[in-house]
């Protein structure tokens, strides 16, 4: 008989992996905010005016970049809170597509993954 879900030492092994990989991307997330609030801590008041635009355009393209990781971060970590959520509800691990198990080498890759290889490829 096909195991339809893990068992709850199984959970608390992903559960170690998300809390820890929530951690770090959670400091991660802070000093990326506070790098977007403090803005350039270097300043460009003494900088020749010449020198001026080219700063502001970097500077304008470092926080651009910046912005989007801390978008990105803060997605992964709600979806790592979900999965904290699955495994509470004894749901994480089952493909949300084909109801099957998604592989452990996979959910320890990605932990917060909903979907199998097969099923995010389409071949289910």
């Amino acid at each position: 008989m096909e195991k339809t879900r893990y068992s709850d030492d199984e959970l608390q092994e992903f559960k170690n992996i998300i809390l820890q990989k929530l951690s770090s991307s959670r400091v991660e997330f802070t000093t990326l905010q506070k790098s977007l609030k403090d803005g350039n801590e270097n300043g460009t008041d003494s900088t020749n005016n010449n020198y001026l635009t080219l700063d502001d355009g970097a500077d304008t393209f470092e926080k651009e970049n910046t912005t989007q990781l801390a978008a990105r971060l803060l997605k992964f970590i709600q979806n790592l809170e979900a999965a904290l959520v699955r495994i509470e509800n004894k749901t994480y691990g089952v493909c949300k597509t084909t109801g099957k198990l998604i592989p452990k080498e996979r959910l320890r890759a990605v932990p917060h993954t909903t979907q199998s290889i097969e099923a995010k490829l389409g071949k289910s």
